[in-house]
């Protein structure tokens, strides 16, 4: 008895078989772009570069210096510098995030028609 026929095989199809590459060519792409993706991480500082705050491309704080001039600052103004930082490096990472995908949107029913704004930031 002869195995049944994969219907994923295109030894027979010249056209599936092209089809097939590409798709299988787009998944590569897409899982190395999910691969970039994860790993971005932003950066932001505040109180004169004496807080500095990462975060992961979901906002997520990853790392927070405090250099100890800061600790003169008190606490609701060093409170308040580390949520500036912390703020900032979350924008930093959306930005290199929406960077990464932009390209691959570009002319796909999930591209939203977004465009960089000459005056920086993003615009319909």
């Amino acid at each position: 008895m002869t195995p049944p026929a994969d219907p994923l095989d295109a030894a027979g199809d010249q056209e599936l078989g092209r089809l097939l590459k590409g798709y299988h060519e787009d998944v590569a792409a897409l899982e190395r772009l999910n691969e970039q993706v994860t790993a971005v991480r932003g950066r932001g500082e505040a109180a004169q570069g004496r807080v500095v705050a990462e975060t992961s491309q979901t906002g997520g704080l990853t790392g927070l210096t405090i250099d100890p001039r800061a600790m003169r600052l008190g606490s609701d103004a060093l409170a308040k510098a580390i949520l500036e930082a912390a703020g900032e490096a979350a924008r930093d990472a959306e930005q290199a995030a929406a960077d990464l995908v932009t390209p691959f949107l570009a002319g796909t029913p999930l591209d939203d028609g977004m465009q960089d704004d000459p005056r920086g930031g993003r615009r319909r």
